[in-house]
């Protein structure tokens, strides 16, 4: 009998990322890239790189890093943080991945919605983790009250992806109260756009875990870096897991170039106040055309129109060289998510619509 060995093959599906199309003549809206470049501090401090930086072995735990973002956090969000409060990773997919590995180890099932960033699960089928969903409601959004049943752990982004939508710290101080035997994720990968981020409450729970990355608010997605915050001893037990497999995650230059972004807060001011009124004023277009699109706290929009299917707006955009994203899923098969790009991008795809959406 041959090729035994193909029986030791993992079986898992995997996570599918947005299409990336092989030509620079597209606009692409699929992927919640900012459309914007890094702070000019980052293109600097990349000019100011040199070889030396290469031949040596970056700081362990990237402690140069933790602490400019422990700073920036801290005072952002009114509360004392050290970088013993904050963990770094290659991106906030290496940071969940991470923390599902050290945290997620009980018999009981971990809890997230049925809709929501769907790499959830293949961490879960890859590690072996039990897990279930919980359904978001008919407007999509989470319900704190289905989390109260015995876990292993909670997930819960926030703003949720696909959906745009955000909620507030009540709602999370909601779901912490109702699962303090259990470590609970707020995943903020899009906070900056609109959300209320959980930091606050960082030194009443000792079993939160706030999640984010520089990948869309800072447009440093092609950097990889990515945050956790939590209690010196959740940080403490990411490190050791980390160490476990990777001691050395985050190279000197996404380190030196993190700091740079981290430090220029005015840069980081005027992009995200520039998407977000591009996200606004091209949801209202939108909304006139016969979508229906969800309130985003968010650097996306979730929409669906009132008589055209997602499939064949998808593919009408496509064939305009517009790529936005949509799935085959059950309960959003007929909506689609769309990047919030530059005002000439957006203007662009609402010329399609509207010539779409034009009564005969």
């Amino acid at each position: 009998m041959e090729n035994l060995w193909k029986k030791n093959f993992i079986d898992i599906e995997p996570y599918v990322a947005g299409e990336q199309p092989k030509s620079d003549d597209i606009i692409k809206l699929n992927a919640n890239e900012n459309p914007y470049p890094p702070s000019p501090a980052v293109m600097k401090a990349i000019e100011q790189f040199g070889a030396e930086g290469l031949r040596m072995y970056p700081s362990m735990d990237a402690a140069p890093l933790r602490q400019a973002v422990a700073e920036r956090c801290g005072a952002l969000n009114g509360v004392s943080l050290s970088r013993e409060n904050v963990f770094i990773g290659n991106g906030s997919d290496d940071v969940l991945a991470t923390a599902f590995r050290a945290f997620f180890n009980s018999d009981k099932p971990i809890l997230f919605p049925d809709v929501t960033y769907s790499f959830y699960p293949v961490w879960c089928e890859l590690l072996k983790i039990p897990y279930r969903t919980k359904p978001v409601d008919e407007r999509f959004e989470i319900n704190a009250s289905d989390y109260a049943e015995p876990n292993g752990g909670v997930v819960i982004p926030n703003p949720n992806a696909p959906t745009s939508i955000g909620r507030g710290l009540d709602f999370v101080r909601e779901i912490l109260e109702l699962n303090r035997d259990c470590i609970v994720i707020i995943d903020e990968a899009y906070v900056d756009f609109g959300g209320e981020s959980a930091i606050p409450l960082l030194s009443e729970y000792g079993n939160l875990l706030v999640t984010q990355t520089f990948s869309k608010s800072r447009s440093m997605a092609g950097m990889r870096i990515g945050m956790a915050f939590g209690s010196p001893e959740l940080i403490t037990m990411l490190d050791a897991v980390k160490d476990s497999y990777n001691s050395y995650p985050m190279d000197k230059l996404a380190i030196v170039t993190g700091i740079a972004s981290v430090n220029d807060e005015e840069y980081f001011r005027e992009t995200l106040a520039k998407v977000i009124s591009t996200r606004d004023r091209t949801a209202a277009a939108m909304r006139g055309m016969g979508f229906n699109v969800a309130e985003s706290s968010t650097n996306f929009l979730f929409a669906q129109h009132e008589k055209l299917g997602a499939k064949e707006i998808f593919g009408f955009l496509r064939e305009r060289g517009i790529y936005v994203r949509f799935w085959n899923k059950p309960r959003i098969n007929n909506r689609l998510r769309i990047t919030v790009g530059t005002d000439e991008q957006m203007d662009k795809m609402l010329a399609a619509l509207k010539e779409l959406t034009a009564e005969p």
